[in-house]
């Protein structure tokens, strides 16, 4: 009983845990692309890293020279890790297929994050989301799961990471950005683990949410019609969506 007491507790203390390293990550790529990584303050120059995380990498956000915003905005990381901690705990499953999940989550939330900056999908994020994700699930085939969902996993992985770029090529500015293919990689692996309906369940949800948040800005004049959303998000929350859907 005294060890299931203390389960919430060792779950609030692994969230705050990896709350710095996560806001480090937006903080670091949320950049234009073909700019240097940020390391440290935009206004006075101050470094920030995991050698110093408060105020910087804590909620607070703020540079601890100048107090400059540092960033992801004040709360708005720890939220997204709340939300990803309940999509873990309700979607279920065995342990390595969990795994899976929590290694896709904890590098989806900073892409998601650094998209909704500045439109762009670093590398540094996507591919190890997509190769964890992959080798996790295989651990999972090895475990329990069978061969038959791992390959599945892989063959999605490879279809919708190449039916992004397709667009990228085919149709340049109009199509998906190569970050989006390189985030399809990981989200086709961990929805093809369940099937290939749950895959097609999370993208056309991606492209549903991706419409309506449109419609939204656009009647509340936020964005113009050429204006150009990054699809990240929606692809990101949509996958977790589906993870809930599905288990």
């Amino acid at each position: 009983m005294a060890a299931r007491d203390g389960r919430p507790l060792v779950r609030r203390l692994a969230a705050l845990a990896v709350v710095p390293p996560v806001r480090l990550a937006v903080a670091r790529y949320a950049v234009p692309p073909g700019s240097p990584d940020r390391a440290g303050c935009d206004r006075c120059g101050a470094p920030v890293g995991l050698d110093r995380p408060l105020p910087a990498l804590g909620p607070a956000a703020r540079c601890p020279a100048c107090r400059a915003r540092i960033g992801a905005p004040p709360g708005v990381v720890e939220l997204a890790l709340v939300a990803a901690g309940a999509v873990l705990v309700l979607a279920g499953g065995p342990v390595a297929v969990r795994a899976a999940v929590a290694w896709w989550l904890a590098w989806a939330v900073p892409s998601a994050l650094v998209d909704v900056a500045v439109h762009r999908l670093p590398d540094r994020l996507t591919w190890p989301a997509a190769a964890g994700t992959w080798a996790l699930l295989g651990v999972a085939a090895l475990t329990g799961g069978g061969p038959v969902p791992w390959l599945r996993a892989t063959a999605a992985g490879l279809a919708l990471g190449a039916g992004f770029a397709a667009t990228t090529l085919l149709l340049g500015r109009r199509g998906f950005g190569l970050g989006d293919a390189k985030l399809a990689l990981g989200v086709g692996a961990l929805l093809g683990w369940y099937g290939w309906p749950v895959l097609v369940t999370g993208l056309l949800l991606s492209f549903a949410l991706s419409a309506l948040v449109g419609l939204a800005l656009l009647a509340a004049r936020r964005v113009r019609w050429s204006s150009h959303l990054p699809f990240g998000p929606f692809l990101i929350a949509a996958t977790a969506l589906t993870l809930l859907l599905a288990t």
